[in-house]
Protein backbone atom coordinates (compact mmCIF):
# COMPACT_ATOMS: atom_id res chain seq x y z
CA UNK A 1 0.00 0.00 0.00
CA UNK A 2 1.45 3.35 -0.97
CA UNK A 3 1.76 6.01 1.70
CA UNK A 4 -0.63 8.92 1.47
CA UNK A 5 0.98 12.35 1.22
CA UNK A 6 -0.42 15.29 3.13
CA UNK A 7 -0.70 18.50 1.06
CA UNK A 8 1.76 21.13 2.21
CA UNK A 9 0.02 23.76 4.32
CA UNK A 10 0.18 27.26 2.90
CA UNK A 11 1.60 29.96 5.13
CA UNK A 12 0.00 33.38 5.52
CA UNK A 13 1.97 36.19 7.15
CA UNK A 14 -0.17 38.82 8.85
CA UNK A 15 1.46 42.21 9.45
CA UNK A 16 -0.29 44.37 12.04
CA UNK A 17 1.09 47.89 12.50
CA UNK A 18 -1.19 49.09 15.29
CA UNK A 19 0.44 51.06 18.10
CA UNK A 20 -2.06 50.63 20.92
CA UNK A 21 -2.97 47.52 22.88
CA UNK A 22 -5.69 46.49 22.27
CA UNK A 23 -5.64 47.79 18.73
CA UNK A 24 -8.36 48.16 16.12
CA UNK A 25 -5.64 47.49 13.54
CA UNK A 26 -5.01 44.08 15.14
CA UNK A 27 -8.77 43.46 15.32
CA UNK A 28 -9.06 44.05 11.58
CA UNK A 29 -5.97 41.91 10.88
CA UNK A 30 -7.41 39.03 12.91
CA UNK A 31 -10.75 39.26 11.11
CA UNK A 32 -9.08 39.23 7.72
CA UNK A 33 -6.94 36.23 8.69
CA UNK A 34 -9.90 34.28 10.06
CA UNK A 35 -11.99 35.03 6.98
CA UNK A 36 -9.14 33.96 4.69
CA UNK A 37 -8.73 30.66 6.52
CA UNK A 38 -12.47 30.07 6.23
CA UNK A 39 -12.42 30.89 2.52
CA UNK A 40 -9.44 28.57 1.99
CA UNK A 41 -11.24 25.73 3.78
CA UNK A 42 -13.90 25.99 1.08
CA UNK A 43 -11.34 26.14 -1.75
CA UNK A 44 -9.46 23.42 -3.62
CA UNK A 45 -6.03 23.73 -5.19
CA UNK A 46 -4.99 22.83 -8.75
CA UNK A 47 -4.70 19.18 -7.71
CA UNK A 48 -8.27 19.14 -6.43
CA UNK A 49 -7.20 18.76 -2.80
CA UNK A 50 -8.39 21.03 -0.02
CA UNK A 51 -6.09 23.94 0.76
CA UNK A 52 -4.79 24.01 4.32
CA UNK A 53 -3.10 27.06 5.78
CA UNK A 54 -1.41 28.37 8.90
CA UNK A 55 -1.05 31.97 10.01
CA UNK A 56 1.96 33.83 11.41
CA UNK A 57 0.96 37.16 12.94
CA UNK A 58 3.64 39.83 13.27
CA UNK A 59 2.83 42.64 15.71
CA UNK A 60 5.10 45.47 14.64
CA UNK A 61 4.73 47.43 17.89
CA UNK A 62 6.71 44.64 19.59
CA UNK A 63 9.51 45.04 17.04
CA UNK A 64 9.67 48.85 16.89
CA UNK A 65 13.07 49.17 18.57
CA UNK A 66 14.53 46.31 16.52
CA UNK A 67 13.27 47.88 13.29
CA UNK A 68 14.89 51.21 14.18
CA UNK A 69 18.16 49.52 15.14
CA UNK A 70 18.15 47.60 11.86
CA UNK A 71 17.68 50.79 9.86
CA UNK A 72 20.59 52.37 11.74
CA UNK A 73 23.00 49.45 11.75
CA UNK A 74 21.90 47.19 8.91
CA UNK A 75 21.67 44.19 11.26
CA UNK A 76 18.40 42.52 12.26
CA UNK A 77 18.12 41.19 15.83
CA UNK A 78 16.78 37.60 16.07
CA UNK A 79 13.13 38.54 16.67
CA UNK A 80 13.07 40.88 13.67
CA UNK A 81 14.94 38.39 11.52
CA UNK A 82 12.34 35.75 12.37
CA UNK A 83 9.52 38.15 11.44
CA UNK A 84 11.17 39.08 8.15
CA UNK A 85 11.71 35.42 7.27
CA UNK A 86 8.04 34.68 8.04
CA UNK A 87 6.95 37.42 5.62
CA UNK A 88 9.30 36.77 2.72
CA UNK A 89 8.74 32.99 2.77
CA UNK A 90 4.95 33.18 3.05
CA UNK A 91 2.50 32.12 0.36
CA UNK A 92 0.51 35.30 0.97
CA UNK A 93 0.56 38.42 3.11
CA UNK A 94 -2.19 40.28 4.94
CA UNK A 95 -0.92 43.79 5.69
CA UNK A 96 -2.90 46.14 7.94
CA UNK A 97 -1.85 49.63 8.98
CA UNK A 98 -3.46 52.57 10.73
CA UNK A 99 -3.72 55.69 8.62
CA UNK A 100 -1.71 58.67 9.88
CA UNK A 101 -1.65 61.94 7.93
CA UNK A 102 -3.54 60.34 5.03
CA UNK A 103 -1.02 57.50 4.56
CA UNK A 104 0.40 54.35 6.14
CA UNK A 105 2.12 54.63 9.51
CA UNK A 106 5.85 55.26 9.83
CA UNK A 107 6.30 51.97 11.68
CA UNK A 108 4.62 50.07 8.86
CA UNK A 109 6.79 51.74 6.21
CA UNK A 110 9.95 51.20 8.26
CA UNK A 111 9.26 47.47 8.44
CA UNK A 112 8.64 47.33 4.69
CA UNK A 113 11.97 49.16 4.20
CA UNK A 114 13.72 46.36 6.10
CA UNK A 115 12.60 43.81 3.48
CA UNK A 116 14.62 43.11 0.37
CA UNK A 117 12.97 45.04 -2.50
CA UNK A 118 12.46 41.82 -4.48
CA UNK A 119 11.38 39.62 -1.56
CA UNK A 120 7.63 39.95 -2.22
CA UNK A 121 7.72 39.57 -5.99
CA UNK A 122 4.57 37.74 -7.09
CA UNK A 123 3.24 37.37 -3.54
CA UNK A 124 -0.54 37.87 -3.17
CA UNK A 125 -1.33 40.62 -0.66
CA UNK A 126 -4.58 41.59 1.04
CA UNK A 127 -4.39 45.21 2.19
CA UNK A 128 -6.24 46.49 5.22
CA UNK A 129 -6.28 49.91 6.89
CA UNK A 130 -8.16 51.67 9.62
CA UNK A 131 -8.63 55.27 10.72
CA UNK A 132 -10.92 57.38 12.81
CA UNK A 133 -12.91 58.63 9.84
CA UNK A 134 -14.03 57.22 6.50
CA UNK A 135 -12.48 60.27 4.79
CA UNK A 136 -9.19 58.34 4.77
CA UNK A 137 -10.59 55.31 2.94
CA UNK A 138 -8.88 56.22 -0.34
CA UNK A 139 -5.45 55.88 1.29
CA UNK A 140 -5.46 52.18 0.40
CA UNK A 141 -5.50 52.94 -3.31
CA UNK A 142 -3.35 56.08 -3.49
CA UNK A 143 -0.72 55.18 -0.87
CA UNK A 144 -0.61 51.51 0.21
CA UNK A 145 -1.42 49.69 -3.03
CA UNK A 146 1.28 51.59 -5.01
CA UNK A 147 3.80 50.59 -2.32
CA UNK A 148 3.16 46.88 -2.84
CA UNK A 149 2.96 47.31 -6.61
CA UNK A 150 6.42 48.90 -6.49
CA UNK A 151 7.64 45.78 -4.65
CA UNK A 152 6.19 43.63 -7.48
CA UNK A 153 3.75 41.99 -5.09
CA UNK A 154 0.24 41.20 -6.32
CA UNK A 155 -2.37 43.00 -4.19
CA UNK A 156 -5.88 41.58 -4.60
CA UNK A 157 -8.52 43.90 -6.00
CA UNK A 158 -10.37 44.49 -2.75
CA UNK A 159 -8.72 46.51 -0.02
CA UNK A 160 -10.51 46.59 3.33
CA UNK A 161 -10.77 49.92 5.13
CA UNK A 162 -12.39 50.25 8.55
CA UNK A 163 -13.35 53.55 10.14
CA UNK A 164 -14.17 53.84 13.83
CA UNK A 165 -17.86 53.85 12.96
CA UNK A 166 -17.53 50.42 11.31
CA UNK A 167 -17.06 48.84 14.73
CA UNK A 168 -20.17 50.40 16.28
CA UNK A 169 -23.91 50.70 15.84
CA UNK A 170 -23.50 53.40 13.19
CA UNK A 171 -21.69 51.04 10.80
CA UNK A 172 -22.04 51.35 7.04
CA UNK A 173 -25.22 49.49 6.07
CA UNK A 174 -24.63 49.82 2.31
CA UNK A 175 -21.27 48.00 2.32
CA UNK A 176 -20.88 46.49 5.82
CA UNK A 177 -17.38 45.75 7.07
CA UNK A 178 -18.17 42.03 7.31
CA UNK A 179 -19.01 41.81 3.60
CA UNK A 180 -15.86 43.71 2.65
CA UNK A 181 -13.75 41.43 4.82
CA UNK A 182 -15.31 38.34 3.24
CA UNK A 183 -14.81 39.65 -0.30
CA UNK A 184 -11.16 40.52 0.26
CA UNK A 185 -10.51 37.21 2.02
CA UNK A 186 -12.14 35.26 -0.79
CA UNK A 187 -9.97 37.00 -3.39
CA UNK A 188 -6.83 36.25 -1.38
CA UNK A 189 -7.86 32.61 -0.89
CA UNK A 190 -8.38 32.22 -4.64
CA UNK A 191 -4.96 33.77 -5.33
CA UNK A 192 -3.31 31.40 -2.85
CA UNK A 193 -5.06 28.34 -4.29
CA UNK A 194 -3.88 29.16 -7.83
CA UNK A 195 -0.22 29.17 -6.80
CA UNK A 196 2.03 26.25 -5.86
CA UNK A 197 3.21 26.30 -2.22
CA UNK A 198 6.10 28.65 -1.56
CA UNK A 199 9.48 27.05 -1.02
CA UNK A 200 11.96 28.62 1.37
CA UNK A 201 15.50 28.77 0.03
CA UNK A 202 18.55 28.18 2.18
CA UNK A 203 20.77 31.29 1.94
CA UNK A 204 23.82 29.10 2.68
CA UNK A 205 23.04 26.64 -0.13
CA UNK A 206 25.34 27.41 -3.13
CA UNK A 207 22.39 26.69 -5.43
CA UNK A 208 20.70 29.80 -4.03
CA UNK A 209 23.21 32.07 -5.75
CA UNK A 210 25.24 29.85 -8.10
CA UNK A 211 22.32 28.12 -9.77
CA UNK A 212 20.71 24.71 -9.34
CA UNK A 213 23.18 21.83 -9.67
CA UNK A 214 26.23 24.08 -9.50
CA UNK A 215 28.85 24.27 -6.75
CA UNK A 216 31.91 26.27 -5.80
CA UNK A 217 33.87 23.84 -7.99
CA UNK A 218 31.93 25.06 -11.03
CA UNK A 219 32.60 28.65 -10.00
CA UNK A 220 36.32 28.06 -9.51
CA UNK A 221 36.50 26.07 -12.74
CA UNK A 222 34.85 28.95 -14.58
CA UNK A 223 37.29 31.43 -13.12
CA UNK A 224 40.18 29.18 -14.18
CA UNK A 225 38.87 29.13 -17.72
CA UNK A 226 37.96 25.43 -17.66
Amino acid sequence: MSAQTTPQARRIAVISAGLSNPSSTRMLADRLAAATLKALSETTGPDGAAVEAVVDTIELRDLAHDITNNLLTGFAPPALESAVNAVVSADAVIAVTPIFSTSYSGLFKSFIDVLDPDALTGTPVLIGANAGTARHSLAIDYAIRPLFTYLHAEPVSTGVFAASSDWGAAADEVAPLASRVERGARELAEAIARRPPATASDPFDPASYLGEGRSFGHLLGGLAGE
